[in-house]
C-alpha cells in the first residue's frame, strides 16, 4: 500500500469526487498567496498553484486576496513594510486578470495595517491604494488571541489582548469606513462578545469576520466541542445583530479547530465534513441571512486537512436546500457588493 505525505498534493489526491453543480459561478472570498518558505512551514503558493486549485473542476470566476505576511518591504519605515505585499499580490492579479484560458481572476486585495497608528494611517493607506492598482479593498487587523496559544498545533501571529477595545483601534476601524474600506478580522470564538462591542462602536464601517468566529478544538479546548458550540451559538446570533457585520463560511479545516483530519492517511470526503461540521455553517447563514454570508476556501491553508475540489462540494451540499437567489448570494452576490468586484 502507497503511504502518502500528509497534507501533500498526493495525499490529497487520494479522494477525487464528481463536481456538483460545476456551472455555479463562484467568487473565492479568501485566499492567499506567498512566495517562499513561510516560517518553514509551506512551499510557494503562486498563481499556478492557485489555478490547480481553482481549475480543480468548480467555476471559479472570481478571488479576494487575503493579507499574509508575505513579501513585505524590507526598507523604509517598518510600519509601511505591509505595502510590500500589496504591491506583490496586485502584479500577480493583474497577470491573472490577462489570461486567456479561463482562470479565476483575483479582483480584490485586502492587505494589512497597524490601524492603531492614527498619525500615520491617512499615509499608510494611501500607499496601500496606490500599490493596489485599482483592487485594495480593505484592512485585516486580525485580534486572534489566545493565552493558550503556545498549546496550540498551529502558530498564531502574536497580537495584543484586548486589542478590539482599544481607542486608537476603534478610531482606527472608523477611519477605514470613512474612508470606504472594509475592517476584516481573523478571532476566536470566545472574543466574539468584544467583537460584537467593536462593531456596535463602528456601525458606519463594515465588518467582516473569517473563519466562522474560530471556534477552537485543541490545548485546553480539546473535548469541549459541544460546550463551545453552545456558545459560539449565542454569540453568532447576537453578533447577526449587528447590520455592519458579514461573516466569511470557511476556515474551520485548519489544525486549530480540531477535527484532526491532518493527521489521517486520507483527506475527508465532503459528506463527512457535512456532518462535523454543517451545524456551525447554517447556524450563521439562520442568523445573518445569505445577504450576509460569503463562503470562503481559506486556501492554501485548508489544504492541510482536505482538497479545494471537495470544500466546495461540501459547501454546496450545506446549502442544498436553500433556493437559488440564496445560493446566488452566498457563492458570489454578497461578496461582489462587498468588495466591489
Amino acid at each position: 500500500m502507497t503511504e502518502f505525505v500528509p497534507n501533500s498534493r498526493e495525499w490529497l489526491d487520494q479522494l477525487q469526487e464528481e463536481i456538483i453543480s460545476p456551472e455555479r459561478e463562484i467568487v473565492d472570498t479568501h485566499h492567499h498567496l506567498w512566495r517562499g518558505s513561510r516560517e518553514g512551514r509551506w512551499s510557494d503558493y503562486l498563481l499556478e498553484s492557485l489555478w490547480t486549485d481553482t481549475d480543480s473542476g468548480h467555476n471559479i470566476i472570481k478571488t479576494v486576496f487575503v493579507e499574509c505576511r508575505s513579501s513585505y518591504w524590507t526598507e523604509g519605515p517598518e510600519y509601511m513594510s505591509p505595502v510590500g505585499e500589496t504591491e506583490f499580490v496586485s502584479k500577480i492579479a493583474e497577470e491573472s486578470q490577462k489570461s486567456l484560458g479561463g482562470h479565476a481572476a483575483i479582483c480584490a486585495i485586502v492587505s494589512y495595517a497597524d490601524i492603531t497608528l492614527e498619525n500615520l494611517l491617512d499615509e499608510i493607506l494611501d500607499a496601500h491604494e496606490d500599490a493596489g492598482r485599482g483592487l485594495f479593498r480593505g484592512i485585516r487587523h486580525s485580534g486572534a488571541f489566545d493565552e493558550n496559544r503556545n498549546s496550540f498545533i498551529d502558530p498564531i501571529r502574536v497580537v495584543e489582548n484586548n486589542l478590539f477595545s482599544r481607542k486608537d483601534f476603534i478610531q482606527g476601524v472608523k477611519k477605514l469606513g470613512f474612508r470606504g474600506l472594509t475592517y476584516e478580522s481573523w478571532l476566536f470564538h470566545h472574543q466574539i462578545k468584544s467583537f460584537i462591542d467593536l462593531a456596535r462602536a463602528t456601525p458606519d464601517t463594515i465588518l467582516i469576520m473569517d473563519h466562522l468566529g474560530g471556534p477552537l478544538g485543541v490545548g485546553p479546548y480539546e473535548g469541549r466541542r459541544e460546550e463551545i458550540f453552545k456558545e459560539w451559538k449565542k454569540d453568532i446570533a447576537n453578533l447577526a445583530k449587528c447590520e455592519n457585520v458579514f461573516i466569511k463560511l470557511g476556515g474551520m479545516a485548519m489544525p486549530n479547530n480540531g477535527f484532526a483530519w491532518h493527521k489521517r492517511s486520507a483527506p475527508p470526503s465532503s459528506d463527512e465534513f457535512v456532518y462535523k461540521q454543517g451545524e456551525y455553517y447554517l447556524h450563521a447563514i439562520e442568523c445573518f441571512g445569505p445577504n450576509r454570508c460569503m463562503f470562503e476556501s481559506n486556501f492554501p491553508v485548508e489544504g492541510v486537512s482536505i482538497s479545494y475540489h471537495v470544500l466546495w462540494n461540501a459547501f454546496k451540499k450545506i446549502v442544498n436546500d436553500f433556493s437559488e437567489n440564496e445560493k446566488e448570494m452566498m457563492f458570489r452576490n454578497t461578496a461582489t457588493q462587498v468588495y466591489k468586484l
